[in-house]
């Protein structure tokens, strides 16, 4: 019996330094939460298999440098994208400003067919913390006025909305780019980090 095709998604996940990127992208595929990641130069990807419907959908999920200096390499990650999340740090209010440029530099680098209504989600992290500075309600705001991007608050360390905001990434993403899909019966085995694998790597991890 042939095995069902799959659906491969590139999701790329942009944001200021330190706002939880690689922590969001590490629970969610390995379910592990590290304080220790270090500084991401370039980026580095991870995938993951979902459900949406009865199609199966692969996201290779790419965790971008955050620090400006570094911004002149993630161009040519941000090419063949087929959705981007946009993070911010709901204790740090300069990282919620930031997301317009993320959004902006991601479509000129990008420049994807529909930039309109290109899948977008925005995730407000590190809502396990006490200290927040950006309200619910100015992040919906935000996002409503962005046409309606879908926004969740989230905690890398304790999971919360993490399945539910990739679970929408994947469902909204598929909807869009269905008709361009490529389907495939294998993929390469996924690029997984464990504790001591940090000299294998092309490109260091960290919470940005």
């Amino acid at each position: 019996m042939t095995s069902k095709k799959r659906a491969l998604l590139k999701v790329v996940i942009l944001g200021d330094s330190f706002v939880g990127k690689t922590s969001l992208m590490n629970q969610y595929v390995n379910k592990k939460f590290s304080n220790q990641y270090k500084t991401t130069i370039g980026a580095d990807f991870l995938t993951k298999e979902v459900m949406v419907g009865d199609q199966v959908v692969v996201l290779q999920i790419w965790d971008t440098a955050g620090q400006e200096r570094y911004q002149s390499l993630n161009a040519a990650f941000y090419r063949g994208a087929d959705s981007c999340v946009l993070v911010f740090d709901l204790t740090v209010q300069k990282t919620f400003k930031s997301l317009d440029n993320w959004k902006e530099e991601f479509l000129f680098q990008a420049s994807p067919r529909n930039p309109e209504n290109f899948p977008f989600v925005v995730l407000g992290n590190k809502i396990d913390l006490e200290n927040r500075e950006v309200t619910t309600k100015r992040a919906q705001a935000w996002c409503q006025s962005k046409n309606n991007i879908p926004y969740f608050e989230t905690s890398a360390k304790d999971t919360t909305n993490l399945e539910q905001a990739f679970q929408t990434i994947a469902s909204n993403t598929l909807k869009q780019v269905s008709y361009n899909v490529e389907l495939y019966n294998d993929f390469p085995e996924p690029i997984v980090f464990g504790e001591n694998d940090e000299s294998k790597s092309s490109a260091k991890r960290c919470s940005c």
